[in-house]
């Protein structure tokens, strides 16, 4: 089971000064990258070239991948970046537990 899954709210730990700190929704996951693209983290500048759908060309905003480890959950009572694990119900469904403040993360 993924510990970091799209639509989470992460908190930057480690990184870019500019982005540590910082909470964001997941908007993509790369397991075999261990990489995640967090909303607005990580934002570089592209160059386009001027084509046939963009005949003006220009510099586009741009998010790009940031590494899991980078990242942490953000806990659901204080919203502060908590450890995850995993536990099992009676019911035998699997569903991620906040470490700090134990509440269930997956409804």
């Amino acid at each position: 089971m993924q510990r970091v899954k799209t639509g989470d709210k992460v908190v930057v730990i480690a990184g870019k000064k500019a982005n540590k700190g910082k909470t964001g929704k997941v908007l993509a996951v790369y397991p075999k990258a261990d990489k995640v693209l967090v909303e607005g983290i990580n934002e570089i500048t592209k160059h386009i070239k001027p084509s046939q759908q963009n005949p003006q060309g220009g510099r586009v905003r741009k998010v790009a991948p940031i590494h899991i480890s980078n990242v942490m959950l953000a806990d659901p009572a204080d919203g502060k970046p908590t450890r995850v694990r995993v536990k099992t119900l009676e019911n035998g469904r699997r569903v991620r537990i906040a470490v700090r403040s134990g509440e269930q993360i997956d409804s």
